[in-house]
């Protein structure tokens, strides 16, 4: 009966029939090489740090996503973050999993969600697409990061913003194994994972990459 009142629909299209169509899939831009040793950015060519990263002190070795952050997987994130559609975290681990290897680490973690954000969504994406991609990946799934406030909307803010405003939010929630993968629905700035990936080498990591499904391009 619910099927036929409330049939499943295209996260990105609302076509009946899947949580993602084959056709949306497929047209979804893949982060391929050449790309930024350290940040993942595309470019024309490979470079150990470029413009977006260099100077800057990251707390992570590297960072990889699978998808460009356009339109289409704007619409993609915001149907499972905001809309709720909670199963779309097994579709975003496939799609990570598609491009972004396997990485060497003894465990995965994940930024940890907003408490205000998650009594509105009544899920925490971050954390389901790690728990998603521990299966695909069979690594364990670890909460090594704590959260110690809530901060303003990311969205909107320019790059010293959004790094001023998670400035402190996190801190270690336990202690951390040496090689550790962070994981994240969105990389934009880098400022959220640079700064729980700094929580984590406090806790004890020596070595800390990040994953996330989508980045922003420049």
């Amino acid at each position: 009966m619910l099927d036929l009142l409330l049939p499943l629909r295209c996260a990105v299209c609302a076509r009946v029939g899947e949580a993602l169509c084959a056709a949306c899939r497929d047209l979804f831009v893949r982060l391929a090489p050449p790309l930024c040793a350290r940040c993942g950015s595309p470019g024309a060519w490979p470079v150990r740090r470029c413009a977006e990263c260099a100077g800057r002190r990251l707390a992570f070795a590297s960072a990889r996503a699978a998808l460009v952050y356009d339109k289409r997987a704007r619409s993609f994130v915001s149907a499972w973050k905001e809309r709720s559609q909670r199963r779309l975290a097994a579709v975003a681990a496939e799609l990570a999993a598609e491009v972004v290897a396997r990485p060497a680490v003894a465990v995965l973690t994940f930024v940890p969600a907003d408490a205000e954000r998650t009594l509105k969504r009544g899920h925490r994406p971050a954390e389901a697409l790690a728990r998603e991609l521990g299966r695909l990946w069979q690594l364990p799934v670890e909460e090594l990061v704590g959260r110690v406030r809530s901060v303003e909307r990311q969205r909107g803010l320019g790059l010293k913003d959004r790094r001023a405003n998670v400035a402190g939010v996190f801190v270690p929630a336990r202690a951390s194994p040496s090689r550790v993968c962070l994981v994240d629905d969105v990389y934009t700035s880098g400022a959220t994972a640079a700064t729980a990936a700094s929580a984590l080498r406090k806790g004890g990591a020596r070595h800390v990459e990040v994953v996330t499904l989508a980045r922003a391009v420049r």
